[in-house]
């Protein structure tokens, strides 16, 4: 290659370079749509959303103070049946405290 050729492509390489450079990067991938609130959980899960033990979770569950369904040989408990609990003892502490 003679010297202008070899300078014709130089300057066709930082043109090239420029123009890759000066390109809009492509848009990010757009999110999933969030996952619609499950509305069984484990029991494992039921008790991380009341803070409470799997042991402890179970024995509620054993003595009927929140509802559970069972699907083959899963137990599952519903989110409402988590809801109702909580209302359940808050209604209680406050009769109690205004029976006090």
């Amino acid at each position: 290659m003679s010297a202008p050729d070899i300078t014709e492509l130089a300057a066709s390489l930082a043109r090239l370079a420029e123009q890759l450079a000066n390109q809009p990067s492509e848009p990010p991938a757009p999110e999933p749509p969030p996952m619609p609130a499950r509305t069984l959980l484990t029991v494992e899960e039921a008790a991380h959303q009341l803070g409470i033990g799997r042991t402890s979770m179970y024995d509620l569950v054993r003595k009927g103070a929140i509802e559970s369904v069972r699907i083959g040989n899963l137990r599952r408990i519903p989110t409402e049946a988590i809801t109702a609990y909580v209302q359940r003892l808050t209604e209680q502490q406050q009769q109690n405290q205004a029976a006090a």
